[in-house]
This record gives C-alpha cells, structure tokens and sequence, in this order.
C-alpha cells in the first residue's frame, strides 16, 4: 500500500475497562472532582457542589485514567450544570494515586435545546505532533444520547473513524483527536451515534455551527 497521506494515530486510548464509577471509588473520585468544581475562578456565588454526581466509562490515554462527570445544581434559582473530570495514576498491579480534577459549569443545557440529538462535553487533555507541521488535540469526549436505541458512539475525523465505545447506562466516553492542523484546512471531529442495526441515528460537532448569512437571529425579525 502507498503510504498514508493523513497518517493520524486511531484508537489511541485503552477501551473502558471498569465503566462507571460506583461504591467507594465513587466517593473517592468525587472528593477531587468537588474539589476542582469549588476552585472555579468565575462559579456564581452561593452554588453548592451537590452530593449526586454522574460518572462516565473511564478511559486510560497518556498514563492515566479519565473520568468524566456532570452534575447538576442551581444559581440564584436557574439550574446550571457543572462538568469536567478526575483523572488518576495505576501502575500494573497498583493501587490509583495523584488524582486530578478539571471542573467548569454551563448555564446551556440539553432541555433548553430541543434541537439537540446529542448532549456533549469534551476537554483537551494532551497534544499531539505529526511531521512538517501536523499537530492536533487530544480530545476527551462525553456525552449522553437524546434519541432512543443508540449501543455505540464514534468519533470521526473527515469520516474516518478514530475512535468508539459502547453506549453504557446511556453514557459514553470517547478519547480522539480533534482540531487537525497542517493538512490544508482544519479538521474538526464529529460524533456519531449507532443502532444495533448499524445504523446513523444522530451526528453532532464539538462546536457550534455558524449562522448561515442573513439568517436572523432570535428575537430579531427576517427582513422583508
């Protein structure tokens, strides 16, 4: 075969092994991930980190293990949801150590878009290098289907697949590059969700799609 004129690394991330979270490990990892949610520098005041917080599958990428988490609570009466992940050490045969947690809130959420197919969250984790220039992020992805039926999710580069895990309680964590650089124009990961058919039941960006040229916008009127 010739050689690869995109050649990105694919399924960099060890698949779930434990999936989500529960018992005293739950409690442990809730520790940091209170904690990272207490230290953000622009959290409304008088919010409360709740007791009731929702794991993800874990993923092991770069010599850890990734956690993602949401949870919900309220600002001044309006409901907001905070998000981010613990990550921790485990050596072969050891015991997990040095756990990190990463926390941000949102104020836009899933029931207030009913357009929504997918509800998603990711953080950039590490980076990666290729020659003469390519680069690109590594992407920690969760999220929660919105449409019924969905068993797996994907993450796709330009249609190539570069990483999957089964849906698991509704939840499913991907690790992927994203934002490619050094290949013409960027690339942006897209995610997908499956049937037990195999078939595509829904498709969404990271990121938000751009308003198409004179459409208005809300609250404003179309012009005549």
């Amino acid at each position: 075969m010739p050689p690869d004129p995109r050649p990105i690394p694919r399924f960099i991330a060890d698949s779930s092994q434990e999936g989500i979270p529960h018992g005293r490990f739950a409690e442990l990892l809730a520790e940091a991930f209170r904690g990272a949610c207490r230290e953000i520098e622009d959290l409304p005041a008088g919010v409360e980190v709740p007791e009731e917080i929702g794991w993800f599958p874990e993923r092991a990428w770069g010599g850890r293990v990734w956690v993602p988490a949401t949870a919900r609570t309220d600002a001044a009466g309006s409901p907001i949801e905070l998000f981010g992940h613990v990550s921790y050490a485990q050596a072969e045969g050891g015991e997990p150590a040095d756990f990190r947690g990463s926390a941000d809130f949102t104020d836009v959420l899933a029931e207030d878009n009913p357009d929504w197919r997918i509800d998603l969250n990711d953080d950039v984790i590490g980076r990666w290098r290729g020659e003469t220039g390519m680069a690109g992020d590594v992407t920690l992805v969760w999220g929660t289907p919105l449409v019924p039926g969905s068993i797996a999710a994907t993450a796709e580069l330009e249609l190539v697949t570069v990483d999957q895990e089964a849906v698991s309680q509704n939840r499913f964590t991907l690790v992927a590059l994203d934002a490619l650089e050094g290949y013409g124009d960027d690339v942006f990961l897209e995610v997908k969700l499956w049937n037990r058919r195999a078939q595509e039941l829904a498709s969404e960006s990271l990121y938000a799609e751009p308003e198409e040229p004179g459409e208005p916008q809300e609250g404003e009127a179309r012009p005549a």
